[in-house]
């Protein structure tokens, strides 16, 4: 049986959507380690043959990817989908129909997770809801013997009747360490930068999936949103956190040294949960000479941690901090006071670890052009190495959702998929949607179009392709 992971391309002007954060339009290229976590289970199967066709990477036409559907003979096709990729995903659809009217097509991720009813439209289409890899690899054995799938935890699909049939949610997987590593030679032919480690060859890794904190406005990585939009429907909370253990780290980290690689970014939604955990994966980096990068709570960076950072080679924290409010901390739930934020910096900076800070505009009705110029103001004071803008967007099966629709604070009908780097669909108590459109585009020129910001950054590319491939990046964040 031949299955084929399909990556569409944009099917109008817009970017291709970002398919493994989830929230945005593509800027810098980065592989969806979640699809091929999902494809490397696949392949332990022999009766399966998986493909994998990735039509952004290489800026791909529609007429190519038409003229690949109408020349492929896949049993199975795979599509991970998120809010943003909505319509490129029907488009494909209707393109994958044309050609092969009853080829099942199985759709993943937090887009036909949430928005299930919206993306049934065409027959024989099956989607598999939250957490895949269990679920799918089921659904697949029985696509393969011709057995009744239709009774399988986790899915969801049209009944004969025409009707939506949504199965009850499959059990989260308790051993993350019984997955296979993603299947990254399905991309070994890509070649992915990552501009805050200006090194390579790079790839991404997971070691935990999910976050226990409860700001209301969050949407962590698209596996771990998918997991919780499954979870929240069935249970009314956020799911359990599952995590990998350090062996297993060490013979992923192990194996991608002895491939080459010299870089990672790892995506856990919050990477620093202890000192001793912590501990043993900075061991592991430095012991295989790995430059890396995390994504952190400043409440997690302690004196002794920011030293084993370090000390192993982190070359970047992203610090989710959003405001250098307290009273719009307080209001999103993030848990953090702007003091803490201003602890965390220092002993990074201390240490040597370069520091993102991810600033969201709009989270909360207490937000006014005074907090997000002072924000800014405050961002460019303390000298970190980046910072990236966002603007809000209120994604349904969040918390600040529901406020927003109650209160009437949409800008639209009703919840419509935004690039997060660049629209807004708010008109704050204090603040519209143009105004922050306005800041956030100010922003961006003025912090890394500064002196400072350039200078710091331009020498310490190791290659001419590292730069290059930054540059790009920069001026597709700037100016679309």
């Amino acid at each position: 049986m031949k299955i084929t992971f399909l990556v569409p391309p944009s099917f109008d002007d817009e970017r291709p959507a970002e398919r493994s954060a989830g929230c945005t339009r593509v800027v810098v290229l980065a592989p969806n380690i979640y699809e091929l976590t999902m494809a490397a289970v696949l392949e332990q199967d022999s009766r399966y043959d998986v493909k994998y066709r990735d039509f952004v990477y290489n800026g791909a036409t529609t007429e190519q990817f038409i003229e690949f559907i109408n020349g492929d003979d896949s049993d199975i096709y795979i599509i991970w989908g998120v809010n943003l990729s909505f319509d490129t995903d029907m488009n494909a659809i209707g393109c994958i129909r044309q050609a092969h009217p009853h080829t099942p097509v199985i759709l993943l991720g937090p887009g036909p997770t949430y928005f299930t009813h919206k993306y049934l439209k065409h027959n024989d289409i099956i989607i598999v809801r939250g957490e895949p890899e269990a679920t799918c690899a089921e659904l697949i054995d029985h696509l393969y013997n011709r057995t009744d799938w239709r009774g399988i935890d986790g899915i969801s699909y049209r009944g004969t009747d025409g009707n939506v049939v949504t199965n009850k949610p499959r059990k989260l997987i308790n051993d993350l360490d019984s997955l296979p590593f993603p299947a990254r030679h399905l991309v070994a032919d890509h070649t992915f930068h990552n501009p805050k480690l200006k090194t390579g060859p790079y790839t991404t890794m997971f070691t935990s999936r999910n976050c226990p904190f409860h700001c209301i406005y969050c949407v962590p990585s698209s596996l771990s949103f998918a997991r919780e939009i499954e979870s929240r429907r069935a249970t009314g909370h956020k799911p359990a956190i599952g995590f990998r253990t350090i062996a297993s780290i060490e013979k992923e980290v192990a194996m991608l040294h002895e491939q080459g690689y010299k870089a990672i970014g790892f995506m856990d939604d919050n990477f620093i949960w202890n000192a001793e955990r912590t501990r043993a994966i900075c061991d592991i980096m430095r012991q295989y000479g790995m430059v890396w990068g995390c994504e952190a709570r400043v409440d997690a960076i302690t004196p002794e941690i920011a030293r084993m950072l370090g000390e192993s080679g982190c070359r970047y924290v992203d610090l989710g901090v959003e405001s250098f409010d307290d009273a719009i901390l307080e209001y999103v739930k993030k848990g953090i006071t702007v003091a803490d934020i201003y602890r965390a910096i220092s002993e990074l900076k201390k240490n040597k670890v370069p520091v993102k800070l991810n600033i969201l505009i709009g989270s909360s009705p207490l937000e006014t052009k005074q907090t997000v110029k002072k924000t800014l103001k405050e961002a460019k004071k303390l000298g970190v190495d980046q910072v990236m803008f966002n603007i809000v967007s209120p994604f349904p099966g969040t918390e600040y959702y529901k406020q927003c629709v109650d209160n009437g604070w949409l800008a639209t009908p009703d919840y419509v998929p935004t690039d997060v780097q660049r629209h807004s669909i708010l008109n704050l108590p204090s603040i519209s949607a143009k105004e922050m459109e306005h800041l956030l585009f100010m922003n961006n020129l003025r912090f890394f179009l500064s002196p400072r910001f350039i200078i710091r950054h331009i020498c310490r590319f190791k290659s001419w392709s590292e730069f290059t491939s930054a540059l790009k990046s920069l001026k597709i964040k700037l100016f679309n």
